[in-house]
């Protein structure tokens, strides 16, 4: 069963924790370690306040906190390395790297264009499993294309990333301040 089907089949068996008027907003799917996948869910009622539960791989309610944390922490930060790759913006980059090339075509240009173009066969087509494989084959993908655009110094993805962590903790706390289930 491909990714896409396990959402469908998760968004069918979330649905008996919605809350009346609430509806399912969306699902993240992680594996913060090998084979401990996690399907965080997030709902939203009619003032669109969000509220969250995960289910397991089996579709059971995770309560364990360690585990939510784990999930969010690792769904949270691919999020980030998505939105923040290549400025955020791969795909005009790609057509910039084209229009300088057929312009100025300066030393590394076919480089730079190859190294964006891994980069975005990295970053794939959604839905994705946030792993910390997945995070890191992003940020070396990143790291090559920063290079080859002569970036030389300290890594700009790199230090987002880092910025990140009051983001990923803001997220954290929402996720366990509306959990719908009690955690342990």
């Amino acid at each position: 069963m491909g990714l896409r089907e396990e959402l469908e089949r998760v968004a069918e068996l979330v649905q008996r924790f919605a809350a009346p008027g609430e509806t399912l907003a969306g699902i993240l799917a992680a594996e913060p370690r090998p084979g401990k996948r996690v399907y965080l869910c997030a709902f939203v009622d009619e003032a669109g306040t969000r509220s969250w539960v995960a289910l397991d791989a089996q579709g059971a309610p995770i309560s364990s906190r360690a585990a939510l944390r784990d999930a969010v922490s690792i769904a949270a930060l691919c999020e980030l390395a998505e939105e923040t790759a290549a400025g955020g913006d791969l795909e005009r980059l790609r057509a910039d790297l084209v229009t300088l090339r057929l312009t100025e075509s300066p030393p590394g240009i076919e480089e730079a264009e190859a190294a964006a173009l891994e980069l975005e066969r990295v970053l794939g087509a959604p839905p994705r499993l946030a792993t910390p494989s997945y995070l890191d084959a992003v940020g070396v993908a990143t790291r090559r294309l920063e290079q080859m655009l002569g970036e030389g110094g300290a890594s700009p993805f790199a230090t987002a990333l880092d910025q990140s962590r009051v983001a990923v903790e803001e997220l954290a706390a929402e996720i366990e301040g509306r959990y719908k289930l009690e955690l342990t």
